[in-house]
């Protein structure tokens, strides 16, 4: 799926380990990599909290838009 791999990006440029996002999340950091690496279906609300963060839209994350747009 294809915005596994844009979360994958997003935390790597802006230099952030996995750890550190699933701390922010309130997760794992084994749960965090099993969503990154598409293995676990997140859940909506991880989704929201992420877009919140990287102060990105809902639909760059799913995919529907190339560009990250603040909102």
């Amino acid at each position: 799926m294809y915005f596994y791999q844009r979360i994958r990006d997003l935390r790597e440029d802006n230099d952030l380990s996995q750890q550190r996002v699933a701390d922010i999340l309130g997760i794992t950091r084994q749960q965090y990599q099993l969503y990154e690496s598409g293995k676990r279906e997140m859940p909506m609300h991880l989704f929201i909290l992420l877009a919140d963060f990287y102060k990105v839209s809902l639909d760059y994350l799913a995919g529907r838009t190339l560009k990250a747009k603040a909102f």
